[in-house]
């Protein structure tokens, strides 16, 4: 194994965990992500009573969980796939079901969503406060250019710093690029690897 080739590269929520791993550990020496989500932001974007309300909540579930010996769990997606998409959903909503709930993305394992509790980790600090520490190593953002998600990584591109890249892939949502083989850029992916580690 060549210790100065590790490199890191995060799919939706992953992403941003990605690069909140690669702040910390210098041993990352490239990363890529693929319509980014940044949870923690998410987790984040309430503040005062409002946040103290969701927080007394959630602690109080931790005590639910601990008497009913197991973490409650709400899923967004049935128990089995189905053929259409439910009316009524907003777009997002409806673009994460296409993949999670249909045929296409459907697993036992994948119904949506975390324990009820899991967001308390998440709403304690920005996991990217220190993104813009990651330089010099090289950074590649990933998008969809119908996702929803590329907010996030266009804040995320301008607060890392450079080296940097922001790719647009034509005609793909947030999900198309979690299977769609023919839009999936791995060949630009192959190229900054290989820039990165010095293999071009």
């Amino acid at each position: 194994m060549n210790r100065e080739q590790i490199g890191a590269i995060g799919i939706c929520g992953s992403g941003g965990f990605a690069l909140s791993a690669a702040a910390m550990d210098s041993r990352i020496k490239a990363i890529a992500t693929s319509v980014m989500y940044d949870i923690s932001s998410i987790g984040n974007s309430t503040t005062g009573e409002e946040r103290q309300a969701t927080l007394e909540g959630l602690s109080q579930q931790r005590w639910a969980d601990f008497e009913n010996g197991e973490p409650a769990f709400q899923t967004s997606y049935p128990d089995a796939p189905t053929e259409e998409i439910p009316e009524g959903l907003d777009p997002v909503t409806e673009e994460f079901y296409s993949f999670y709930g249909t045929e296409r993305g459907w697993h036992p394992n994948a119904l949506g969503n975390v324990t009820t509790t899991s967001m308390l980790s998440l709403m304690n600090f920005p996991s990217l406060a220190h993104i813009s520490e990651i330089a010099p190593r090289p950074i590649l953002f990933i998008v969809g250019e119908n996702a929803h998600s590329v907010g996030f990584s266009e804040t995320a591109y301008a607060n890392a710093a450079e080296p940097k890249e922001l790719y647009v892939v034509p005609q793909a949502n947030h999900v198309d690029l979690y299977d769609q083989v023919d839009k999936i850029p791995f060949d630009k992916l192959e190229t900054f690897f290989g820039e990165a580690f010095g293999l071009e």
